[in-house]
């Protein structure tokens, strides 16, 4: 999964379509002031893409989902930012194509779903983070942003936010689990203080199958839920300390990511929630803090993996710090279209991928290329989902079938998140749906499909039986420690019990095997991911995508001609959602 080779330049438009042809021949087929008004998108004149499309096959195929994919990728998108006048084009480009297709509007006469939202960016100059000793009576110095320290605000306000001897808390993995009987906030006071808390789940460093799922990330291990549950605690400010292996990427990745602009939903109560400040540490500096406060780093991070594990405070270590913004109220949208059901048009299988990425950024590792196309993450997925709505719109079934493509993904799922809450159908009458992001057009093909989140729900099952039927397989995700079937836009259906289908490409390559795999899966963890060299190469062999995208092509025209509703497991935490949403249901 997630399988990447060298990246090229970018292309331009202009020669691109027949640079692909010759390229596919040689393959297989404190209460805020209240919010200003958010302005309409494009909130400024800017040139206009063109939607110009070449002939493109009702039958899955390796030229159409290679252009698709650059198209997306290309540089004229400037990284598809939400909210930002370009990268909202990648939007418009994607309800030309839904139109283009023949798809009807998902959202009334409309296939846009406004999103209001807002962008925030640390003012560097003015901001800063440090941790020393309260006792001396003096400020400490500031930690370097970037290299040992990386944070920003949930408040959506300009009002200099600031925190001052606020002392440091080492709680563990910063998880409050009842069901499993986990707690590392019991008899805690938060309130004015600190959070320093580790990635992923209880389990993990020591490999302790007995906790939580052992190497496997459950959503408690997730950075979204651990700063979500430090501000219910009531924390003045929340640090995650990174680590590689336990992140699933390097430091790289987080200061790439988490600096520069930051979007967000607009919040009702403007982020007041929300810890002022929440950030990540870097290993080095968290393990120089610990020892200054004459804690032995290593030691707690074992302590932490055990039950009964209680909260320790660091000494008398504190945190100081100053953070001024700006914030901007933008709109950015989710673009839906569906092929009407010819029989039972109220029951809805639903496809999902993400057409945002990080837009353009300061780049640290190779100044001079700030524009992140997101080339496999997640035009690929985008330009699957497109495909699968051609094929389905020739050859309509019994049941709708819905196609989304979210926004704001890369800022935490959040464009998924709102159409949850604001869903254009009745969730309960959504059958079941399948969710395509980062898939790998340079593998060629393989003798099996990844499935993230195996054994959750019976959709896994319908997949195995269709691959069968080619000799090929289904193989558990390889790396359960990353959490990725957490990290993903079907986790917000599936939170409302939406039955939901992770697939991701295949781990064994016909040539080259499970190691050439695994090289390039870490290649791209290492290099690509989050990176301005995630962009679209020439030279990708799309052929085994095209056969992957044809197996899910035909996994949901079955499910939409079916009259049977796939279910969760027994064990699976979304199965009593799914069965009181469906028990509601006239």
């Amino acid at each position: 999964m997630l399988y990447y080779s060298d990246s090229a330049r970018p292309f331009r438009s202009a020669w691109l379509g027949a640079a692909i042809i010759l390229a596919i021949s040689a393959c297989a087929p404190a209460a805020p002031p209240p919010a200003p008004a958010t302005p309409e998108v494009p909130a400024v004149p800017v040139p206009k893409v063109d939607f110009a499309f070449p002939d493109s096959s009702a039958e899955v195929n390796a030229k159409d989902l290679a252009f698709r994919t650059a198209e997306l990728a290309d540089d004229k998108f400037a990284g598809r930012a939400p909210g930002d006048p370009i990268g909202e084009q990648a939007a418009d480009w994607t309800a030309e194509e839904m139109r283009r297709i023949g798809l009807k509007p998902a959202f009334g006469d409309s296939y846009f779903q406004n999103v209001e939202m807002t962008a925030q960016t640390v003012d560097v100059d003015v901001s800063y983070f440090a941790l020393g000793d309260i006792s001396s009576g003096t400020e400490p110095a500031k930690l370097a942003y970037g290299d040992d320290v990386v944070f920003w605000s949930k408040h959506q306000t300009t009002n200099p936010l600031s925190v001052t001897a606020s002392p440091l808390v080492f709680v563990g993995y910063g998880v409050v689990a009842p069901e499993l009987g986990w707690n590392d906030y019991e008899g805690l006071d938060v309130k004015g203080k600190t959070v320093v808390m580790l990635i992923n789940d209880p389990g993990f460093v020591v490999g302790d199958e007995s906790l939580f799922k052992g190497k496997a990330m459950t959503y408690y291990g997730r950075w979204t839920y651990k700063f979500e549950e430090a501000a219910r605690q009531g924390a003045t400010a929340a640090l995650i300390v990174h680590e590689t292996e336990a992140a699933a990427y390097g430091w790289n990745v987080v200061r790439q990511s988490w600096t520069g602009e930051q979007a967000d939903l607009k919040r009702a109560n403007a982020g007041a929630d929300r810890a002022l400040i929440e950030g990540w540490l870097s290993l080095e500096k968290a393990k120089e803090v610990f020892a200054a406060a004459g804690k032995d780093f290593d030691a707690l991070r074992l302590a932490a993996n055990k039950r009964g594990f209680k909260a320790v405070p660091l000494g008398t270590l504190g945190a100081w710090g100053q953070l001024g913004q700006t914030v901007e109220y933008r709109n950015s949208r989710n673009v839906g279209g569906i092929v009407p059901g010819t029989e039972r048009p109220d029951e809805y299988v639903i496809y999902t991928a993400h057409w945002d990425h990080l837009g353009k950024k300061v780049n640290f590792a190779s100044p001079g290329d700030d524009i992140y196309n997101g080339a496999i993450d997640n035009a690929t997925g985008m330009a699957a989902v497109l495909e699968i709505a051609e094929a389905a719109e020739a050859y309509p079934a019994a049941r709708s079938q819905l196609f989304l493509a979210v926004t704001l993904e890369e800022s935490g799922l959040l464009g998924s998140a709102y159409y949850a809450e604001n869903p254009s159908v009745p969730l309960s009458k959504v059958v079941g749906g399948l969710n395509l992001d980062a898939m790998a057009p340079f593998v060629g093909k393989t003798k099996d499909m990844v499935v993230v989140g195996i054994g959750l729900n019976e959709m896994e099952d319908r997949l195995r039986a269709l691959l069968a039927k080619s000799g090929r397989s289904i193989t558990p995700d390889p790396m359960p420690q990353n959490g990725y079937f957490y990290r993903s836009d079907h986790i917000s259906l599936a939170k409302k019990g939406v039955p939901m289908l992770y697939p991701d490409s295949g781990s064994d390559m016909i040539e080259g095997g499970t190691a050439a795999a695994a090289a390039l899966a870490a290649d791209y963890t290492s290099v690509r991911y989050h990176q301005p060299s995630d962009e679209f190469d020439i030279t990708w062999d799309f052929s085994g995508m095209a056969e992957d995208v044809a197996v899910l092509a035909t996994l949901g025209r079955e499910l939409a001609n079916g009259t049977d509703w796939p279910v969760w497991a027994n064990d699976a935490e979304f199965r009593a959602i799914r069965e009181a949403s469906l028990a509601a249901t006239p």
